[in-house]
């Protein structure tokens, strides 16, 4: 049966502004977090369409060289640490992960509003560069263009980047915590749900990884203000020794955003096609084994840079390794869908998108780590198209996935489904159009990162800003129906899916505590709460 209009939910238990800023609640310093990503994705976005447009001619019709290169720096460096690393662990994870082990809430509720707040100072410190006037230096930051030829504002950027990684820090902290000893009862590890799982071998990466950036970004500082030689050569550094530190950190960064996507899409594949997970212990074993692989294979960013041909033989072959669970898991969903009674809502319809572009991303990686193939194509559009096929491709449409499959649970409301499909066959469309052109143009020789270029190339750039203006349109789609849905929609159920998830037992949208009674897992389960509420096993 459905709730009571009347009924009291984390959503209006309070509304005032003060009850939203010191919530410790998780579900919504979900919301908190969801609201701050999109304004970082906004902004990143916007730099986009202006680099677009400026390819759509041979020529550099609209920017100078300098400020075009400023553009897609702030692009970068918003899209990788502002969106795509924090997006589906702080707004999803944060709301669903103590719902899915039956838990009332995080841990460490204060360091969760906490984690928030350093997130959102450090994302204004790095906005303010934009203001300031921009950085020059690519969103890797590679010496020496930031130590010695660089705007003073590559350390303001920095800075930001640094206090943020605090946040996935915190972040990282209170997932395993809660992982660990806020289980319901029955839950065993081997009863997790595989989108738990990713989280935690994601904040696995955030606790590790996360350091070794802060480290270099702390050297550059001294580098720069007090004349340390870490990475000029002038004062007796060495420039590689940023790009090893600073790859040891963004290699795994790439998992942080891929590995949570992969969970969402692990519960998405079996609800809709009516099928348990094929293999969950070989999903399980993959996502570790992608979280460990992930930190052995940072030297692959460096094939051209002068390392060693032996270093070069032994990070080829670990990229190729790392390849195996990532196969691993596509099979698992394409056993998951056979023989299955699939249905294509807009949820599915993501997820199989998600698979699609997937696989042609991590394809395209093992031409990557070919030796002979990536010295041709380095720091070509080649480069370019793989990273966007696994990072956009990937996890923005395993997260519109998530949202469209959680939207009930979170808001107690149905979406527009026709709607939903048609935006999801539209993003992936534009998608294609937009990446797609780049694989060519890379492999025919277009390097990234300049305004101007032969003629020879024009047609495919511009049918890839066409594709861009076309997922563009796509992506605001959702954010206005959904936002309508908030308010205008239809009153959703508990369980409108028929999922047997542990979240799916509560009411929708849920209590402040999440149950109302205390939870036990078993193979065969049924809450109180679930039963208060109408729902069948």
């Amino acid at each position: 049966m459905n709730p009571s209009p009347m009924q009291t939910d984390y959503l209006n238990i309070e509304t005032s502004l003060k009850s939203w800023l010191l919530t410790r609640d998780h579900k919504r310093i979900a919301w908190l977090y969801l609201g701050a990503v999109l304004f970082f994705f906004v902004i990143g976005a916007i730099a986009a369409a202006m680099f677009r447009i400026e390819l759509l001619t041979p020529k550099g019709d609209f920017f100078s060289p300098d400020f075009y290169n400023r553009l897609f720096t702030i692009h970068g460096i918003v899209m990788v640490w502002f969106f795509l690393v924090p997006v589906i662990p702080a707004t999803l994870g944060n709301f669903l992960l103590p719902l899915m082990i039956g838990s009332k809430d995080l841990a460490f509720p204060t360091l969760n509003l906490v984690s928030w707040y350093v997130f959102v100072v450090g994302g204004l410190f790095t906005i303010w560069t934009v203001a300031a006037g921009g950085v020059d230096t690519g969103w890797t930051f590679y010496t020496p263009f930031s130590s010695v030829y660089s705007n003073s504002n590559t350390l303001t950027a920095a800075t930001g980047i640094f206090i943020t990684g605090f946040s996935s820090i915190m972040t990282g902290i209170n997932f395993i915590a809660t992982i660990h000893r806020m289980r319901a009862p029955g839950m065993s590890w081997l009863r997790l749900p595989v989108f738990v799982w990713t989280l935690y071998s994601t904040s696995l990466i955030f606790i590790l990884a996360t350091p070794v950036l802060s480290t270099v970004l702390i050297l550059l500082f001294l580098e720069t203000q007090f004349g340390m030689g870490f990475f000029n050569p002038v004062l007796g550094g060495d420039p590689l020794l940023f790009q090893h530190l600073f790859w040891f950190y963004s290699h795994p960064a790439v998992y942080i955003m891929v590995l949570p996507a992969m969970g969402i899409v692990s519960e998405i594949v079996p609800q809709f096609a009516r099928n348990k997970i094929f293999g969950y212990r070989f999903i399980v074993g993959a996502t570790l084994a992608i979280a460990v692989i992930g930190f052995l294979v940072w030297g692959h960013h460096m094939f051209v840079s002068g390392q060693s041909l032996y270093s070069n033989m032994i990070f080829s072959f670990l990229s190729f390794v790392v390849g195996v669970p990532s196969a691993i898991k596509v099979f698992n969903w394409t056993a998951t869908l056979y023989r299955g009674s699939i249905s294509f809502e807009a949820p599915m319809i993501y997820a199989l998108g998600f698979i699609f572009l997937f696989t042609i991303g991590g394809m395209s990686g093992l031409f990557l780590a070919t030796l002979s193939i990536d010295v041709h194509v380095h720091d070509t559009y080649f480069v370019v198209a793989h990273f966007h096929y696994i990072m956009v491709g990937g996890s923005i449409l395993a997260l519109l996935g998530g949202v469209h499959y959680w939207f009930p649970k979170v808001t107690g409301r149905l979406y527009p489904e026709r709607l939903a499909q048609g935006s999801a066959w539209l993003i992936i469309a534009g998608f294609n159009f937009t990446f797609f052109p780049q694989f060519i143009l890379g492999y025919m020789g277009m390097p990234r990162r300049y305004q101007s270029y032969p003629d020879r190339f024009q047609t495919l750039n511009v049918l890839s800003s066409a594709g861009a203006f076309i997922l563009a349109v796509g992506y605001l789609l959702p954010f206005l129906y959904l936002t309508w849905s908030l308010f205008k929609g239809a009153k959703s159920g508990p369980n409108p899916w028929n999922s047997d998830g542990l979240e799916w037992q509560t009411s929708s949208p849920p209590i402040k505590e999440n149950f109302a009674h205390a939870v036990t897992y078993g193979f065969r389960y049924l809450t109180e709460e679930a039963k208060s509420n109408g729902v069948e096993t």
